[in-house]
C-alpha cells in the first residue's frame, strides 16, 4: 500500500529538471505577490497617520496666532521669529 502511494504521488525517477521542479515560477509569483501586499499595507498605515508638529513649527504658530490677534507688534514678532531660527 505504502509502496502503491510512492510510486503515485512521488517523485517522477525519468525526469532529470531542475532541483527546484517545474512549478517554481508560480510560486516565486505567488512570493512576490505577498510581498508586494505587505508593502501596499504598510505604505498605507504610515501614509494614513498624521504627522505631529514639531516645537519650533508649533511655536511659530503661536507667534502668528498673537500677532493676528494684535498681542504681539510687528518689530516684537520679527524679533521672537528670528530667535526661533
Amino acid at each position: 500500500m505504502l509502496t502503491e502511494f510512492l510510486t503515485q504521488w512521488g517523485p517522477n525517477p525519468g525526469w532529470h529538471g531542475p532541483p527546484w521542479g517545474p512549478g517554481w515560477p508560480i510560486g516565486l509569483f505567488f512570493v512576490l505577490v505577498v510581498v508586494a501586499l505587505v508593502a501596499t499595507v504598510i505604505w498605507l498605515a504610515v501614509r494614513g497617520r498624521p504627522r505631529q508638529p514639531s516645537a519650533v513649527e508649533r511655536a511659530r504658530e503661536i507667534l502668528a496666532e498673537r500677532f493676528a490677534r494684535g498681542e504681539l507688534s510687528p518689530d516684537e514678532y520679527r524679533e521672537r521669529l528670528h530667535e526661533l531660527g
